[in-house]
């Protein structure tokens, strides 16, 4: 099968092994996929990760009770067994494989593999470049699972791409005041029509005043300036990862007693549920696409150009 393999260089392979299910796997013939910051990051060396990239994807199963479905599917494979997962913490799981991200291929391929306990159904009404969309917005709705958000809360989003606007657009119904800082006057543009207060990055003055910072930028910026504007008491929610090794001064976290939330993988149900009413709107953040046989200049259009999100077509329904 086709596929984009990351090893000592990133390539496209024509004749990449087709998986092979396992007990419970259920084999999924990918439609399309979506490029990631966390894609970007692995490319750089995050996980040290060799094999498949991509964990955004629709596809149609090939096995399994969903075969012949379209389907989404969670990217964290957990054992099921370990105190971990017993506690109901399976995205923890010390024995896990991770779609695209540590020891399992991923979707940027002609095939999957998944747990058929990971996948789930994409509603008829909800079209693929909707659905491809699934993982990233359940990420977003994981911030208000982890911490409790208020009507008057005072919220800052650093950056205003693909992540930082499904952030957004995922805690503006639930407070006031959400702004959104970022660089790129086309993206914050893009917030601005939905409702969404923002500010370029280069006119906010530090002023520890918000109650929930969410960082957002990918970069190793992102954490130092959170801790700029959160308030004494306050929260930062870390949704950025990045390869290597960051350094900071950590007093400010003790002298105001300064919440620090890490947040990742977050509730395929509501999302699918928020993308399929319209309280999501996500269409307008693909910027380009291309076919996987040309996804190494995909990955390079989304890692060098300011495009939001880059999708990969796969195969065909």
């Amino acid at each position: 099968m086709r596929a984009i393999v990351l090893d000592s260089t990133l390539r496209m392979c024509a004749s990449y092994p087709d998986p092979v299910p396992h007990d419970g796997d259920v084999l999924v013939r990918v439609l399309c996929a979506g490029i990631c910051e966390t894609d970007l990051q692995l490319i750089r060396g995050y996980m040290a990760f060799r094999g498949v990239l991509g964990h955004e994807f629709v596809g149609i199963a090939e096995t399994g009770p969903f075969a012949g479905r379209r389907v989404v599917g969670e990217i964290n494979c957990s054992c099921g067994a370990c105190p971990t997962c017993r506690k109901g913490f399976l995205t923890h799981c010390p024995h896990r494989t991770t779609l695209g991200i540590a020891n399992r291929d991923g979707a940027f391929a002609d095939r999957l593999i998944l747990p058929q306990r990971n996948l789930h159904l994409v509603p008829d009404s909800l079209p693929t470049d909707v659905a491809v969309f699934t993982e990233p917005v359940a990420a977003a709705f994981q911030i208000p699972a982890q911490i409790s958000v208020h009507r008057a809360d005072r919220i800052i989003v650093l950056g205003d791409g693909r992540l930082g606007n499904l952030c957004a657009q995922v805690l503006a119904p639930l407070a006031h005041d959400v702004l959104v800082i970022g660089k790129h006057d086309e993206k914050l543009a893009l917030l601005k029509s939905l409702g969404i207060r923002t500010a370029r990055v280069n006119v906010v003055e530090p002023g520890h005043q918000a109650d929930i910072v969410v960082d957002c930028t990918g970069s190793e910026t992102g954490l130092p300036a959170a801790l700029e504007l959160v308030r004494p008491r306050g929260t930062i929610v870390l949704k950025t990862t990045v390869s290597g090794r960051q350094t900071l001064a950590w007093a400010l976290f003790v002298i105001d007693e300064v919440t620090l939330v890490g947040s990742r993988c977050g509730p395929f149900d509501e999302a699918l549920a928020a993308l399929e009413s319209g309280r999501i709107v996500v269409q307008p953040l693909i910027s380009a696409r291309f076919s996987l046989d040309c996804g190494v200049e995909a990955i390079e259009c989304a890692r060098t150009r300011p495009v939001l999100k880059v999708l990969l077509d796969v195969g065909s329904a």
